[in-house]
């Protein structure tokens, strides 16, 4: 059971966090968001967002194959360039260290990426890792419907 509504107790804070949800909607590649999604999800253990985001993710088209890969990514032949360079910032804007990002983590997105798009990338990967944080503090479970 969830401890609190967010939206409902602080609506103006949901409201702030779904504006960057929407931002990041209308500016990253669909299909590179929910492996982005997927993949922050993962790695933070949130269990709500993993079962949201695989779902919407196979909802839009995306193999099941693919979406299983994402926790091994690294091994997996199945991604192109943009999508790996994607989710190695994904791991490292998330596993945030006291050092931040490599250098070599941002160097090889920067060759596939634009500025402009690099700065939504991580946009996105910030507002993920929000809701994830939210949902872990609010302890949301995703249903058992299917």
């Amino acid at each position: 059971m969830s401890r609190i509504d967010l939206a409902a107790v602080a609506p103006d804070a949901y409201r702030a966090v779904f504006g960057l949800e929407r931002y990041a909607r209308d500016n990253v590649d669909h299909t590179v968001l929910e492996l982005v999604k997927l993949r922050t999800s993962m790695l933070n253990g949130c269990a709500f967002c993993v079962d949201m985001h695989s779902r919407d993710a196979l909802a839009a088209g995306e193999s099941s194959r693919r979406l299983f890969a994402v926790a091994a990514w690294r091994e997996a032949p199945f991604f192109d360039e943009r999508e790996r360079t994607a989710l190695a910032l994904t791991d490292a804007l998330t596993r945030l260290g006291e050092h931040g990002v490599p250098d070599d983590v941002w160097d090889s997105a920067a060759k596939v990426w634009s500025d402009r798009e690099l700065a939504d990338l991580t946009v996105a990967i910030a507002t993920i890792n929000v809701w994830n944080r939210i949902v872990a503090a609010t302890r949301r479970r995703p249903s058992t419907d299917e």
